[in-house]
């Protein structure tokens, strides 16, 4: 038996899993600072990671450990009806709940590091950090058939107001919120196979807001208001 310890925790401008992207890198503005613990945060665990880019991190699914392994899963890619197995897939019902992405390296301290192109919820613990070494990493003629190419997204729309809004409250957080409503609204983060009456709302947290919107169309999206959460 063995055990594992957090080496940090993650502040993220996730506040919620619903409407984070199903995987890193397809919302660039999403940003987040991975806060080393004792004795990781005092430099020298991090020291020559500034001549690296992007990082691979390790991570917990704390919100989605279960007791009961499940040896199938429906992932969204699949419209959420069709079952695969465990480990043909990412979704977050792991064995023993670890998740793996590859982010966007910004800034080095010590004791903290600056990242981007996240997909992880606020507080997650992370277990690990490692350097993305491309030549490695990347390998040539590698395939994926069951998620080949990266998802379609759909177009969003703002009402005048709700853009103002953002663009408020992205000078208040200095952060590209209007951004990271878009590349994440964009990839549709509704159950695959729910198909909205217009009037229906939907909403999610991102940073300490509120974000409402709705879909006048199928495959359309209107950014409705951007608000301090409550």
């Amino acid at each position: 038996m063995h055990s594992v310890s957090p080496v940090g925790y993650l502040r993220s401008c996730f506040r919620e899993k619903f409407a984070i992207p199903r995987q890193p890198q397809l919302a660039p503005a999403a940003r987040g600072v991975v806060e080393l613990l004792p004795p990781f945060n005092n430099g020298e665990a991090v020291d020559g990671l500034q001549q690296v880019s992007h990082v691979w991190l390790l991570f917990l699914f704390h919100q989605a450990l279960e007791e009961q392994p499940r040896l199938k899963v429906r992932p969204p890619r699949l419209g959420g009806n069709q079952s695969i197995g465990v480990f043909a897939s990412r979704a977050t019902h792991r064995p023993n709940g670890i998740g793996q992405s590859v982010v966007r390296l910004d800034k080095v301290e010590a004791g903290c590091l600056w990242l981007s192109g996240i997909d992880l919820l606020d507080g997650t613990p992370i277990l690990d950090i490692k350097p993305y070494v491309p030549y490695a990493d990347c390998v040539e003629g590698a395939h994926n058939h069951i998620a080949a190419t990266a998802p379609a997204t759909i177009p969003v729309d703002w009402q005048p107001e709700a853009l103002q809004q953002a663009q408020l409250h992205a000078r208040r957080l200095n952060e590209p919120l209007v951004e990271l409503i878009e590349q994440c609204l964009a990839q549709d983060p509704r159950p695959a196979y729910q198909q909205p009456l217009p009037e229906r709302r939907y909403g999610c947290r991102l940073w300490d807001l509120d974000v409402r919107w709705h879909y006048p169309q199928p495959q359309h999206i209107c950014v409705l208001e951007v608000l301090p959460a409550a």
